[in-house]
Formats: structure tokens, sequence, C-alpha cells
């Protein structure tokens, strides 16, 4: 997975990797020029977490509710 780039990724592949590279630099066992690339790649990873949980909430706060409370349609977020 570590090939795939982050753009790409969803939000549960980031995060999944993201937990991985995390486990390993915990561990200790690893050289220090790879240490700083999982780093690099881990703060990559994060943000795109960020900003898909961004997306995620910028969609349902784009839901609007009629008179019964249920969903009548979305407003797209651009429109706010």
């Amino acid at each position: 997975m570590a090939d795939k780039p982050v753009s790409e990724m969803t939000f549960e592949e980031a995060m999944t990797e993201l937990e991985q590279v995390v486990g390993q630099l915990e561990r200790g066992d690893v050289a220090l020029d790879a240490s700083i690339t999982l780093y690099e790649r881990g703060a990559a990873l994060k943000k795109r977490c960020e900003d898909k949980l961004k997306e995620a909430e910028e969609k349902v706060a784009a839901i609007t509710l009629d008179g019964n409370g249920q969903p009548s349609g979305t407003t797209p977020v651009e429109a706010q």
C-alpha cells in the first residue's frame, strides 16, 4: 500500500497506513534515514485523513432537513 499516492487514498486506507507508520516509529527499530521518510509519509497521511474528515463534515452540514426532520436534499458546499 505504501506505493499508492496519498492523494488517491480513501480515508480508511490512509488511516490504516498511518497506524502502521506510527507503529514502526514507536518501535524505534528503523534506521534514521528510514525514520525521516516514514515521518514524512505519516505527516502526509495525517493531512489526508484530516482533509477527508473535513469533506465528510461539510457534506453532512450541507444536508437540509424538512419540517418532519427528514433529509430533503442537499445544498452544494460551494453555495454556503
